[in-house]
């Protein structure tokens, strides 16, 4: 495995262990295994991972298309999947639209602050008028149960049909630039036009997050398919490092989403 390790950071070793033991048991037991929601990054590795396994394969589905959080499934080649198999439930959030406003963040706050752990949730989706989000279908009843409350506006929830999802609105911007590293300051600091050193006091004031976990260490190198979240800004994902320019500057290409 050290091979396979000297590709990814020290903490993505343990993702790739544990998705290197489903690998395994997709294979040994010759049966599909489920994952609960996974972030692009993950999503990357996990496929990287399987490539190198010819007897398995590996299907993705987040509920929709284009969904930046799926569920995976590992699977014998032959295997043919349902949407059922991935165990993907979709909640309404009803609330009193006339007197009240809801964002994504101020969701993804109450969802991540629900002692719940925030793989069993996929993504938040909004038309501009209503709000849903995806949820391991085991923990509907949970869900439904205990979150009454999204900030201070009063909820309710509702299970609707996967079909039934709204339309969402994109919001992320697709630009190709340069940097002269990837380094997490550097890379925060050019999307967003601000000075390396604020975006150094940022990081380690502990405002950013890297694929959703805080990261207070400015020199962390990104990769392919990392999403970094900052904290007034908004989130960056870096969907691909497209070269070299003639001054050693790297091309690369991001998806940038304000707040």
């Amino acid at each position: 495995m050290d091979s396979v390790y000297q590709h990814y950071r020290k903490d993505e070793i343990p993702f790739i262990d544990h998705f290197s033991e489903l690998i395994e048991q997709a294979g040994n037991e010759y049966r599909p295994v489920l994952t609960e929601f996974l972030d692009p990054r993950q999503v990357f590795i996990a496929k990287q991972l399987v490539g190198t396994h010819s007897e398995v394969t590996t299907f993705t589905d987040g509920g929709y298309s284009d969904a930046e959080r799926s569920r995976l499934i590992v699977a014998p080649s032959y295997f043919e999947p349902k949407q059922a198999d991935f165990e993907l439930s979709l909640i309404a959030i009803h609330y009193p639209e006339k007197f009240a406003a809801l964002t994504h963040s101020t969701i993804l706050g109450t969802l991540a602050n629900s002692g719940v752990r925030r793989d069993v949730f996929g993504d938040i989706i909004t038309d501009g008028g209503h709000w849903q989000f995806y949820v391991s279908t085991s923990m509907v009843s949970w869900v439904l149960e205990n979150i009454t409350k999204i900030g201070r506006v009063g909820v309710r929830l509702e299970e609707v049909p996967l079909d039934a999802h709204v339309l969402p609105i994109s919001e992320w911007e697709t630009s190709e630039t340069t940097v002269s590293s990837l380094r997490l300051d550097t890379v925060v600091a050019h999307v967003y036009n601000i000075s390396r050193q604020r975006a150094k006091t940022l990081i380690q004031g502990e405002k950013v997050r890297l694929n959703f976990q805080v990261n207070s260490q400015p020199d962390t190198m990104l990769a392919e398919q990392d999403t970094v979240s900052v904290r007034g800004f908004g989130r960056i994902l870096l969907t691909q490092v497209l070269g070299t320019t003639k001054k050693d500057k790297l091309r690369i290409s991001v998806n940038v989403l304000t707040s």
